[in-house]
């Protein structure tokens, strides 16, 4: 950031200071008023997360950094002087492989400050940002990766709806079917802090989204956005082609061992799993196959069977080659 030093009065030949403009009295008010208003300036900051990233930007000479630790230690300071002015601060991640494309396409010299400055405000800013509220940076860098992986996965998943629904109404079917299925589910939870998972199959990888919720009382849980809107894409993924994948719910109360239930796709809609089928799914490696001990602490029940819109299942008037790859 450029900071400019104001100069200060001329003096007359006695030693004094001459009065400016106005008297003297106008400029501590004009100063007063710029302080304001910098405050309801935003700012954003890309951030180089992990040292592969860092190491591939250390190629530009005007990178001034030779340690990635140092160098996350300077941002967190830049960050807290920031938040101490007043300003409202959003974290992005900093891709030097994007920013490489960026400086191609928009002919730009990538080894100036200005360059980098132009795209993290241009591009870096539009992949998903976090806003810093004070949090130590081994907290802040998590959750910007994290905010990172959700804003790929709802780009994924909503390109892969497209090419799944290929008709507007079979896409928007499936989209307002799986907020359904979304209420459903925290309908039947009940009172507790909810953890929800969707995974569903796409392309030799798996879509995953996580949200969380919590209910009090008498009224239903809700799920914070912008995470149940990506949850919502991934599970209309699985419905519009009609594959496998599925939710599990974790709920936590206080004093009570926490409850996992789950619930499979099949036909469009959520089949509950017998507590059996959760123990057994909850407790092998997503990756290996492999068993692993059940985590003490944790009932396995069985899912809630939840109400099935009457509407038309979205796949029922597509078209055999509407399907996607692979299938």
């Amino acid at each position: 950031m450029a900071h400019t030093r104001h100069g200060g009065r001329k003096r007359s030949a006695g030693g004094r200071r001459r009065p400016g403009p106005g008297g003297g009295r106008e400029r501590p008010a004009r100063l007063t008023a710029r302080r304001a208003l910098r405050r309801e300036v935003p700012s954003t900051v890309a951030l180089l997360a992990d040292e592969r990233d860092f190491t591939a930007m250390r190629r530009y000479a005007s990178f001034p950094f030779d340690d990635h630790a140092h160098y996350l230690r300077q941002m967190e300071g830049l960050l807290r002087a920031l938040a101490a002015r007043g300003v409202h601060t959003a974290v992005a991640l900093f891709d030097p492989d994007g920013y490489a494309e960026f400086c191609a396409d928009a002919r730009l010299d990538p080894d100036t400050p200005a360059s980098r400055t132009r795209y993290t405000a241009e591009t870096a800013a539009a992949g998903g940002t976090v806003t810093y509220d004070g949090q130590p940076i081994d907290r802040l860098v998590p959750r910007l990766i994290g905010a990172a992986e959700e804003r790929a996965t709802l780009e994924y998943a909503t390109a892969l709806l497209s090419r799944t629904g290929a008709r507007d109404d079979i896409a928007r079917a499936a989209a307002e079917r799986a907020a359904a299925a979304l209420r459903g589910v925290l309908g039947a939870a009940g009172p507790g802090v909810h953890h929800l998972v969707c995974s569903v199959p796409a392309g030799g990888t798996s879509l995953v989204a996580v949200v969380h919720a919590e209910a009090r009382g008498e009224r239903p849980a809700r799920a914070a956005e912008p995470g149940a809107h990506i949850f919502r894409t991934v599970l209309a993924c699985g419905i519009a082609s009609r594959g496998p994948g599925g939710i599990v719910l974790r709920t936590s109360l206080p004093g009570e061992r926490d409850r996992v239930r789950g619930w499979a796709l099949h036909d469009g809609w959520l089949r509950p799993l017998s507590e059996a089928e959760v123990f057994t799914a909850y407790c092998t490696d997503a990756e290996t196959g492999e068993p692993i001990p059940p985590e003490h602490g944790v009932e396995y029940r069985a899912g809630i069977p939840l109400t099935r819109p009457d509407d038309t299942h979205p796949d029922e008037t597509r078209p055999e080659d509407t399907r996607p790859d692979g299938e």
